[in-house]
């Protein structure tokens, strides 16, 4: 916790720094800080209403916001520059990728349940790598909802802001499910998240002492509101049609109802990918099953046997890797960790590497040998890092 409160204060000064840089001088009304995640294990299925198991990492969103006496918004990003728009209920887009847009998704959100009428000026700083799958753009939809919502006097439980979050993403294009945006809120420093839907449940499971998480990223960026949109958005709906022509009704009913030989038998009578994306759903909630038991029970070999398989299914199946990821899983394998797989949508970004903690340096210099040092770009400090399990949103 001391860790947090320090990362939170150098932030949150950086972040006050930029709003009186941009807008001129004045003390922020407030400040917030919103971790990314990164799913141990449970990709793809969330969308599905079936529970997942995600930690919130110490890089971060910060957003320091003052109030406007209109009904403006301004805001700047240290790395992406200015963009301005008034408070309305239902805002045009700007262009596809913008990340104006996640700003806009969360007005547009929480004017479904609230009504906005203070604008405000906001500067955004951020150590969270984008287009990395470890939830960037969810973490801004949720700084910037905190933003306005405090902005307006209003501070909801978590239970109300996962009623407005989920499709809330929707206005960029991204129909996925609620596990960002409860990991980034409710996570508790030292554990991950497990997270139930329909209804919402969420149990804080400890990571035991001698695990180490490291977070590898391919240098093949995976910008879910871009290109990859559509493939992303098909993955979901190759699983509920397959289901609905199983004429089954939920994924949730399916597998408490059913062993996972009979489950995977009903993949054989679809067609490919309607398939392909059932049999990653079933397999892969039982994989979150197993993984639960295996982290209670501290046993790390099974939890990494898990993380690899999820990897296959996920490459084989579900077909949302990337030969970069592919490559980047095997190297961290072949140099002794204990399970690695791509986390996050896929098609590029970032792996999640396990390894005893007395084993994580060597790791991670093996593989700055093995997979970083015939490729430009790399930074190790942004490309690079271990994952230490944080707390969710912070404000101030």
């Amino acid at each position: 916790m001391a860790h947090d409160s320090q990362e939170k204060q150098k932030y949150a000064t950086a972040a006050a720094d930029l709003l009186c840089s941009q807008f001129g001088p004045g003390s922020p009304n407030g400040f917030v800080s919103v971790p990314g995640r990164i799913n141990l294990i449970g990709e793809h299925i969330d969308y599905h209403g079936l529970p997942v198991l995600p930690m919130a990492l110490q890089r971060r969103v910060n957003i320091a916001f003052r109030a406007r006496s209109d009904g403006q918004v301004r805001a700047i990003s240290g790395c992406y520059g200015e963009r301005q728009f008034s408070l309305c209920p239902d805002p045009q887009p700007g262009p596809p990728g913008d990340w104006s847009n996640y700003l806009k998704a969360a007005m547009q959100a929480v004017a479904t349940r609230w009504k906005l009428t203070i604008g405000l000026d906001a500067a955004i700083v951020s150590d969270l790598p984008p287009a990395a799958g470890l939830s960037s753009s969810s973490a801004l939809l949720v700084a910037f909802t905190l933003a306005l919502l405090e902005t307006n006097g209003f501070r909801p439980t978590v239970a109300e802001l996962m009623d407005i979050l989920p499709d809330g993403e929707q206005f960029v294009g991204t129909r996925g499910g609620g596990m960002d945006h409860a990991a980034v809120l409710a996570c508790q420093s030292g554990c991950a998240l497990r997270i139930q839907f329909d209804p919402l449940d969420l149990s804080a499971i400890p990571i035991p002492s001698g695990w180490s998480f490291l977070v590898a990223h391919s240098l093949t960026t995976a910008e879910k509101s871009g290109a990859v949109n559509a493939e992303y958005n098909a993955r979901r709906t190759a699983g509920i049609s397959g289901l609905q022509k199983l004429g089954l009704s939920s994924y949730r009913e399916a597998i408490d109802r059913r062993s996972l030989g009979e489950l995977t038998a009903f993949a054989g009578r679809l067609p490919d990918l309607e398939s392909r994306s059932f049999l990653h759903v079933v397999t892969e909630a039982f994989r979150v099953q197993e993984c639960l038991r295996a982290l209670r029970r501290e046993d790390i070999r099974d939890f990494g046997r898990l993380l690899t398989a999820s990897h296959a299914s996920l490459r084989d199946q579900l077909l949302v890797s990337h030969p970069s990821l592919d490559e980047l899983v095997q190297s961290a394998l072949d140099a002794g960790a204990l399970g690695a797989r791509l986390t996050g949508a896929g098609f590029g970004g970032c792996a999640i590497i396990l390894s005893h903690m007395e084993d994580r340096d060597r790791l991670r210099g093996e593989l700055a040998n093995r997979y970083y040092a015939r490729r430009s770009g790399f930074d190790p400090e942004r490309h690079l890092f271990f994952a230490a399990p944080s707390a969710g949103a912070l404000r101030a």
